[in-house]
């Protein structure tokens, strides 16, 4: 049960007032570099500016209290920007609610059956390629504000949105275009300066002080949403019905399986660098315990967010404590401030996001993935263009169902179906395994006792090559031994090829015997019947015993 137990309750046995002041010091100012991303991130998501920031406080507060990472903060991420963005046009903030809760509960199911390991099976070319897509599609989103230019509504589709673009690039604002690039060179050059203080939070604060001091008509949070709230979150419970449940599972599913990934790479990442060891079922539940409570409260959804993470280690925090000081700092920012956030440019939001594409996108991890084998860069190349000309959910679901189809195609290979012929006047003797090895250039010619060995898991991707074998079995075998000392698994449709064996060596009366087989495969076979039907006698512990045996069988029936 320690694997469901929050770290924040382990790493307060021995806290320290000087790990207190550097997780609060911390906080702070992973709270300032927070501040304009959610912001950012909920506009681009196609929600008001507010409700970043409430699932900023509402989930970054119980990823830390509940989560399995000492260091992890939890917020909205880039990576939600173009599900969250599909779900609000098609199904409205009533269905990004329910979506978001609905993920909220599968990554605690998820967290409860002890599925957090198995993330870790989710081929690299798959999240290289969804997150270098998604790379793609939010700096494609951004154009309209970076530049300024006059459209009225842009299209959903990658294609389609790029020629809106080009179409409307007459329409270019200079001054908004202006703003747009002073705050990304500062987002840019200013870590030169100081790494301490944000560069986003600098250019968000330098280019709304310019603006309003030279009277720029340029686009702000203000002009496009009007005044915002700095009131908390009301509770609200989504109308729920079967037929709501049935469009949006899907959604919801990719919701939890793209956050559940993101956040146990952050607490991985994290790992490395405190030398710690995250509980990833603990944080997958109170990751989904954070997108329940941030979609009840008209939030978006959350998961751990690498940056910030960093961020937060960079900066001396080392408990929970600094991502709960992070969410307390931004609710009062919320209380206090919200009012002036009606000033920032939405050029200065939209370099933001850019360079969060920028830093998302991978491109090395990319270039070295395609210098990889052939099947994994179709994986890659799939999920990538999938994710930026459809849909994050096709792309996760085709990527993943091609990922398991070229790893069947992988075991298969290397499962292998050998057949041997040993004419029963040779005589036998060595170790297990050398009645095939001594007979392999006199199994064309030679009759009597034919030996198939299997090497490799038996299972379905492999069965195919057994029954292949079975087919070209010689009229005038005697005796068939099934060598199956190297087969560490085998399946329901290698069963299904087994006794296709059977019934067609009673039909032509050839004996069989088995050899070696393992503590798996003899279950499964002993499950089915098998070893009963054939006789516990005719299971054998290598190829030497079973070929003497079979001898003597040929013999006397000769």
């Amino acid at each position: 049960m320690s694997q469901l137990k929050p770290k924040l309750f382990s790493t307060m046995q021995n806290y320290s007032k000087e790990q207190l002041i550097a997780d609060c010091t911390s906080g702070v100012i992973v709270a300032i570099i927070a501040l304009p991303l959610s912001i950012a991130l909920a506009i681009a998501s196609g929600v008001t500016p507010e409700k970043g920031l409430h699932t900023a406080i509402i989930a970054g507060f119980l990823i830390s209290f509940l989560g399995g990472s000492r260091v992890q903060i939890g917020g909205p991420t880039g990576a939600f920007m173009v599900i969250v963005y599909g779900i609000v046009m098609e199904f409205g903030i009533e269905g990004l609610i329910l979506s978001t809760v609905m993920a909220g509960l599968i990554m605690i199911v998820m967290g409860l059956f002890r599925m957090g390991n198995m993330i870790k099976f989710i081929p690299y070319p798959i999240t290289t390629g969804f997150t270098s897509g998604i790379a793609v599609v939010i700096f494609s989103s951004q154009m309209k504000d970076f530049f300024g230019l006059q459209i009225d509504l842009v299209p959903i589709g990658f294609l389609d949105k790029w020629q809106a673009y080009i179409q409307g690039f007459s329409s270019l604002d200079g001054s908004t275009t202006w703003i747009g690039v002073l705050a990304l060179g500062i987002i840019i050059f200013w870590p030169k300066v100081s790494r301490k203080i944000p560069g986003a939070f600098v250019a968000l604060v330098a280019t709304s002080i310019l603006v309003q001091v030279l009277h720029l008509d340029v686009a702000t949070i203000g002009s496009k949403f009007g005044e915002l709230s700095s009131q908390l979150p009301e509770f609200q419970l989504p109308e729920v019905s079967l037929e709501k449940i049935r469009l949006l599972i899907a959604p919801a599913f990719t919701i939890a399986v793209l956050g559940s990934v993101e956040s146990l790479l952050s607490a991985v990442v994290s790992d490395g660098m405190i030398g710690g060891k995250h509980r990833s079922n603990m944080e997958l539940i109170a990751q989904g315990v954070a997108n329940i409570a941030s979609g009840l409260f008209g939030g978006i959804p959350a998961t751990g967010a690498i940056a910030r993470t960093v961020a937060n280690i960079k900066n001396g925090g080392r408990t929970p404590v600094a991502g709960m000081v992070h969410a307390l700092v931004l609710l009062l920012i919320l209380v206090l401030f919200m009012p002036l956030a009606q000033m920032v440019p939405l050029s200065t939001l939209a370099a933001i996001l850019i360079m969060v594409a920028v830093n998302m996108s991978e491109w090395q991890e990319f270039q070295a993935i395609c210098r990889s084998p052939r099947s994994d860069v179709l994986v890659l190349l799939a999920t990538f263009s999938i994710t930026v000309l459809v849909d994050l959910v096709a792309a996760i679901e085709v990527g993943i169902i091609l990922a398991a189809l070229l790893f069947v195609k992988r075991m298969a290979d290397v499962s292998e179906i050998q057949i041997g012929t040993i004419d029963a006047s040779e005589e036998m003797d060595g170790e297990d395994g050398s009645a095939y090895e001594r007979s392999s250039e006199r199994r064309k010619n030679a009759e009597g006792i034919q030996i198939y060995e299997i090497n490799g898991p038996f299972f379905f991707g492999a069965a195919d090559k057994f029954i292949e074998a079975i087919n070209g079995l010689g009229y005038h075998t005697d005796v068939l031994i099934v060598g199956m000392r190297n087969v560490p698994v085998m399946d329901a449709t290698a069963l299904h090829a087994f006794r296709r064996m059977l019934t067609m060596c009673r039909t032509h009366q050839i004996e069989v015997f088995i050899s070696g087989v393992g503590l798996q495969p003899m279950q499964v076979l002993k499950r089915a019947g098998v070893v009963e039907l054939l006789g516990e006698e005719r299971f054998l512990e290598n190829i030497d015993d079973a070929v003497q045996i079979a001898r003597n069988v040929q013999r006397k029936s000769r």
